[in-house]
């Protein structure tokens, strides 16, 4: 006698997935709402009125109006651009001096302190508990006439070789370029090492084990594996170590003289004594400009596009 089999069970349908509630969709952007609102109403709306400032005529006493007037930044350009070419160059020599002396350092940190590690980072961002202008004030105590500094740069003969580069004027370092790039290295130095700390302390330590395995030298090993691998950190770096440096005044005029100015100096002049605001907000927009332009060809040819 056959027995007879029952057909299997039709296998239940899933039940189709939830739909999400449209509330629960928009959490991120509501989370996102504070920080859209600070920028716009702390960087945006300020932004707009500078623009608006830059094309207006007029005097204080009168009024100034919107006329359209782009010749105001022509004339700042041409005004003021020895300004613009001395804060180029005063924050281009701090950003290498910065990578040049907080390189080492970044990498002593990352590969070499062990239980100092935290210490030596403690001691970075000490500084930071002091003011920028008290830190600013120190360094005219720093590089005083007849203080140690200019005694030894005297005695090591290295004034004669910054008087021919025009760093210096005669035996004195106050009031001169090299006094004004001393402050801005030390006051952003800080910016590079924490960058270059951050990317070296990512690097696998096995791939400087295999590079010794390959009887690559520890100069070899750095060229081809370590710098490469922290160009990142080297980029960030520059930029925090830059863009904050081209557009300072502070050490300029506490470490500097007249024939020191950066454009950071015009622009506080501009705003807070001569009272001239189209120019001076045509001059902070040339100065956001130039640096933009900089950036991007800069981090375009370093190879790190996904910065931008």
């Amino acid at each position: 006698m056959s027995t007879l089999t029952k057909p299997p069970a039709p296998a239940e349908e899933a039940p189709p997935p939830a739909k999400p509630r449209k509330r629960g969709r928009l959490v991120p952007y509501w989370l996102l709402l504070p920080g859209i609102l600070w920028l716009l109403v702390f960087f945006a709306l300020p932004l707009i009125y500078q623009a608006s400032t830059s094309v207006q005529t007029g005097s204080l006493e009168e009024g100034y109006k919107v006329t359209w007037h782009f010749a105001t930044y022509w004339d700042a350009l041409g005004d003021y651009w020895p300004q613009f070419l001395r804060s180029v160059i005063y924050a281009g020599a701090a950003t290498i001096l910065c990578l040049l002396l907080g390189y080492p350092l970044a990498y002593l940190i990352a590969f070499r302190a062990g239980r100092w590690r935290n210490l030596i980072l403690v001691l970075v961002i000490a500084p930071f508990f002091t003011s920028f202008l008290i830190r600013t004030l120190a360094w005219k105590t720093i590089l005083a006439d007849g203080g140690p500094v200019v005694g030894a740069l005297n005695s090591l003969h290295l004034l004669d070789v910054t008087n021919w580069l025009g760093a210096t004027d005669g035996d004195r370092v106050l009031a001169t370029p090299l006094a004004v790039v001393c402050g801005l290295t030390y006051n952003f130095l800080p910016f590079m090492i924490l960058p270059l700390y951050t990317s070296l302390e990512r690097i696998d330590g096995r791939l400087h084990e295999a590079a010794g395995d390959l009887y690559a030298r520890p100069s070899t090993t750095f060229r081809k594996v370590t710098f490469p691998l922290s160009m990142p950190g080297v980029v960030s770096g520059t930029l925090l170590t830059f863009i904050p440096a081209a557009g300072d005044y502070v050490n300029a005029d506490l470490l500097g003289s007249t024939d020191t100015r950066m454009v950071g100096n015009v622009i506080q002049t501009q705003f807070l004594r001569i009272l001239d605001y189209p120019t001076a907000a045509a001059l902070s927009f040339i100065l956001m400009a130039a640096i933009l332009f900089m950036v991007t060809f800069y981090i375009r040819k370093s190879g790190t596009e996904d910065l931008v």
